[in-house]
């Protein structure tokens, strides 16, 4: 499985060949997404060897940065994220996933997803607030 190298900007932009461009760390961003709600489950990254199992396995693969490895997602938890489309945009320097997200969440601390934490607009006296979503 190789990835398409671009001919042109045009060739990259409106071309059909799949060209990820990663950053100097070998690594592209991915926001996933449910299937069934829009919402965003999660933003992660991943390198090239993550994405060619999630092409491979129709499951969502990552890099960890924390661990520096490849990262099945549920492979441990059963939280596997079955993948239903795959995009990237324009330039092709980011990824998204639309999945169908398996068990009971997402998030590992327990929520649905990693987003439960909502950054408050109001001024609080100076200290920045949030409010999490409930489990």
């Amino acid at each position: 499985m190789e990835f398409y190298t671009p001919k042109s900007r045009s060739d990259l932009e409106e071309g059909s060949g799949f060209a990820p461009k990663f950053d100097d760390r070998g690594l592209i961003p991915v926001t996933t997404t449910c299937v069934k709600t829009g919402g965003i489950l999660m933003q992660a990254w991943m390198d090239a060897e993550a994405i060619k199992q999630t092409l491979i396995t129709k499951e969502a693969h990552y890099f960890s940065r924390s661990r520096q490895e490849l990262w099945h997602k549920g492979a441990t938890s059963g939280e596997i994220q079955k993948v239903i489309n795959f995009k990237t945009d324009c330039d092709q320097d980011s990824l998204w996933l639309i999945v169908e997200q398996m068990g009971e969440g997402c998030c590992h601390v327990g929520y649905p997803s990693c987003f439960y934490r909502e950054i408050s607009l109001e001024d609080e006296g100076g200290r920045l607030e949030t409010t999490l979503t409930k489990k």
